[in-house]
């Protein structure tokens, strides 16, 4: 049992949220990487041959699937040897990598659209960190809401970060709350419900 207030507990509770924020960091690449294939020519000739037209993309966003799974896989690792557990076992553990692909395809669906409209990889890191920065921090990954100031927690508890975090927690902690789950499901399916076709289109 973990006293409250340990270092243990604090691992227990942080982990899930730099699963997150990893995943979150990673998706920014989805675009980076797409406009450096734009600005050397490699759509065009994607554009040249008889495929359809929005296979480039779509197998882009598939494959990043494997780049998140790898770097979640790398911090749980790193988390186990410190004293992590996955206390829902397997199955949780399973879910978990799950739902932080569904959300990180889903978000990176807005750096897909940046990356059709900009004109170098350099400008939509920099459009990516300001979408990431304020979501990433003001969320509860590092601390619990309560502790904040009350403007503040009014954002966490919007925060669709916050969210994917609570859900993981309850995954990996043996705490599985469907609702939870349901929640943090509501921001990528949104997210690729406007950003999927306007990729397309662009």
């Amino acid at each position: 049992m973990r006293a409250p207030g340990s270092t243990d507990a604090y691992l227990q509770f942080l982990l899930p949220g730099i699963l997150v924020q990893t995943v979150m960091f990673t998706s920014i690449y989805t675009g980076f990487i797409l406009n450096q294939d734009i600005q050397r020519g490699v759509f065009d000739r994607f554009r040249a041959m008889p495929i359809w037209r929005p296979a480039p993309i779509a197998g882009a966003i598939l494959g990043d699937v494997v780049r998140y799974t790898v770097s979640a896989a790398l911090v749980l690792a790193v988390g186990m040897v410190m004293g992590f557990r996955i206390e829902g076992g397997a199955g949780a553990l399973l879910a978990a990598l799950m739902l932080l692909n569904v959300f990180a395809l889903g978000i990176g669906w807005i750096f897909t659209a940046f990356a059709l409209k900009v004109r170098t990889p350099g400008t939509v890191m920099t459009h990516s960190w300001l979408v990431l920065m304020p979501v990433t921090f003001g969320s509860n990954i590092y601390v619990a809401p309560e502790t904040m100031p009350g403007w503040l927690q009014a954002f966490v508890t919007v925060n669709p970060v916050s969210h994917i975090t609570t859900a993981l927690r309850g995954l990996l902690g043996g705490d599985l709350s469907l609702s939870a789950v349901a929640l943090a499901l509501v921001t990528p399916f949104a997210v690729t419900a406007v950003f999927g076709p306007i990729s397309m289109w662009l």
